[in-house]
């Protein structure tokens, strides 16, 4: 039995269900689903009359991609992504969204089904679930900016924000005695992540020529990295903003200066940090050493990066601008930087205790007992 109204038809097939066809540039396009009902495929047959003279027709069946091989291809069609950001999507792909959605054509999957999924994950990796979020969403985007699917299911506010808890910071005595703590081949990676706040890849992929003694800087041209297979690659900087040229303290410069006379190489490529027998040092002996220096100060707590943190708090606190943590940290962003403001507010109120100390001194009273409308009135009048 075949129904014909001015858009499309809608016909009974032998199983009971209703199946919706149209044509639309010289093409019979057929719903990729059948109805249960007449009345529902003349409802979808409406909402396609509709996006076609809108200017918003997708043809059906461009949806019916399954994930895993559109994710495939989006993902051979970026060449510049970062290795490390190539093992990190892979990762989240296998591990956390084909085995939800890899079968499932793209037109299929639904916002629901979409805020299930990243609930069930984020109550075991909270942080991974925003990662795995993030690159869905991304990947859904590109979808309908291919006229895939007419709109992305990834409908979850703030699913792809990561709240990570805020770090521990370290005392400028405490950094001392890490660094005291280290073998002394490695004390420098201690200060210079503190006071230099640079961070893991950055250390190990600094060489002799990137530190300028005479003008107190250093300079950040290349990270060193360790893939997910134990290969250390070398990088160019995450960013422009992470390619930068940093003042060192000037108490930092005599500890440098040793470092390289008595464990660097002379030549201006020689990586200045190096294991025993002059090998690049690795990470996870870096992490041995780190971890047992750590332990030795009571002090468990802190990770390698967080001496990064400490450095740019205790910049924040010499009242450094937004701008001026920006470009130290080499954040590509100024929301970074923000974290660190806290330690602003901390300033001003160290601030404040000073003026009142300033007003102390100075034998100056805010407000007398006995002189109410008189502020500020020295004391003793």
């Amino acid at each position: 039995m075949t129904s014909r109204r001015h858009f499309g038809n809608v016909r009974k097939l032998p199983s009971g269900h209703w199946q919706a066809s149209y044509w639309h540039e010289g093409q019979r396009h057929t719903a990729p689903v059948t109805f249960k009902t007449k009345a529902d495929g003349l409802a979808y047959l409406a909402s396609i009359e509709t996006g076609i003279r809108r200017g918003g027709w997708i043809d059906p069946s461009a949806g019916q991609v399954k994930l895993s091989d559109y994710a495939t291809k989006w993902l051979g069609h970026r060449p510049g992504l970062a290795e490390r950001t190539v093992e990190l999507y892979r990762y989240l792909l296998n591990s956390h969204i084909e085995p939800t959605f890899g079968a499932t054509t793209l037109a299929s999957i639904t916002p629901s089904a979409v805020r299930n999924w990243h609930a069930k994950l984020s109550t075991r990796h909270a942080t991974t679930a925003a990662k795995a979020y993030r690159l869905l969403s991304q990947i859904m985007r590109t979808a309908v900016a291919d006229e895939v699917i007419t709109r992305s299911p990834c409908q979850v506010k703030g699913a792809a924000v990561e709240h990570a808890p805020e770090r521990p910071t370290a005392s400028v005595a405490e950094v001392a005695a890490l660094a005291e703590a280290m073998p002394d081949h490695m004390r420098v990676a201690v200060l210079l992540a503190a006071w230099c706040q640079l961070r893991r890849g950055e250390l190990l992929g600094l060489r002799r020529r990137d530190v300028d003694l005479l003008h107190g800087a250093l300079s950040v041209t290349v990270t060193r990295t360790k893939l997910m297979s134990g290969e250390m690659i070398d990088k160019a900087p995450k960013s422009d903003a992470a390619r930068r040229t940093v003042a060192v303290p000037s108490h930092v410069l005599p500890a440098i200066a040793y470092h390289l006379e008595r464990f660097v190489d002379a030549e201006p490529d020689a990586l200045v940090l190096t294991g025993k027998q002059g090998a690049p040092l690795r990470p996870q002996v870096l992490a041995t050493a780190w971890n047992t220096a750590r332990a030795k100060i009571g002090r468990t707590d802190l990770r390698l990066h967080d001496l990064r943190h400490s450095g740019l708090t205790w910049a924040a606190a010499t009242g450094a601008t937004v701008a001026e943590l920006q470009r130290r940290a080499g954040h590509a962003s100024p929301t970074a930087a923000l974290r660190y403001q806290h330690a602003t507010r901390d300033r001003d109120k160290a601030i404040a205790e000073a003026l009142g100390q300033l007003a102390e001194n100075a034998n100056v009273v805010a407000l007398r007992p006995d002189r109410e409308h008189s502020p500020l009135a020295p004391t003793g009048q």
